[in-house]
């Protein structure tokens, strides 16, 4: 049985059973109970119900970070902690860096905090998510991201960047010639898929190559984020685009 604790609220999965709520809220000492059945649509809302409490906006802190954020509104994925640090601490100085599908600052907030990126350009669909980044933001008194509410399709050609993060991991491969198409010479991309195992050391590559045309892309690094779903891993696949 498994659950997870999100600033002063609890997650749980549908191993509980809906009546063990009560002594979860005296021994974690929680102000709300959730269940979050799925997460649905490119905006990422989560289909939930309450089981204790009724307040769903909290402040989660980790890595050094404050996320503000309200779980009847947006997601959190807890299980990408050691990810969310572990670009942020590759982000070398001065650089510029586009994230595809911000949220509410999962990648962002942390390369703000942790590195000296000159400029971040924090895109987001979903104005609930795009509310708590610029909350994230200055609650984290940053002032080297720019958040931007909309379609990354249509935002991240107007800018050019060292870096690219496409945190997103339905569909993402759809996205791929827009964010080569604003990466430097020599930049990184951070691709995020889900791709059963069969095809983790094929699939993610091929499908960058595909889009990269003529330009020449180096296999820096694949990491499995979690599992997904039986068979299927959440993986990033780090690659230098020149």
């Amino acid at each position: 049985m498994k659950y997870k604790k999100i600033g002063d609220i609890l997650i749980l999965d549908n191993n509980y059973s809906d009546d063990d709520y009560l002594n979860l809220s005296k021994k974690h000492n929680v102000k709300t109970i959730m269940k979050i059945d799925h997460i649905q649509g490119t905006k990422r809302e989560p289909v939930y119900r309450i089981l204790f409490g009724g307040e769903t906006e909290t402040i989660n802190k980790e890595n050094g970070c404050l996320f503000k954020l309200d779980l009847s509104k947006v997601m959190w994925s807890k299980g990408n902690n050691n990810e969310r640090l572990r670009i942020a601490k590759l982000v070398e100085d001065n650089e510029t860096v586009i994230d595809m599908f911000a949220g509410i600052g999962y990648f962002s907030i942390p390369i703000g905090v942790h590195s000296n990126a000159k400029q971040v350009y924090a895109i987001e669909i979903n104005p609930n998510s795009y509310h708590y980044l610029c909350e994230n933001i200055e609650l984290n008194k940053l002032d080297n991201i720019t958040p931007i509410l909309g379609d990354c399709m249509e935002h991240t050609p107007k800018y050019k960047a060292d870096r690219i993060i496409m945190g997103y991991v339905k569909t993402t491969h759809h996205y791929l010639k827009v964010a080569i198409d604003s990466l430097n010479k020599g930049g990184i991309l951070h691709y995020h898929e889900t791709v059963p195992e069969k095809l983790m050391n094929k699939r993610p590559f091929e499908r960058i190559r595909a889009q990269a045309g003529d330009r020449d892309v180096e296999l820096l690094n694949m990491t499995k984020i979690k599992k997904y779903s039986p068979g299927v891993e959440h993986v990033v696949v780090d690659v230098r685009i020149n």
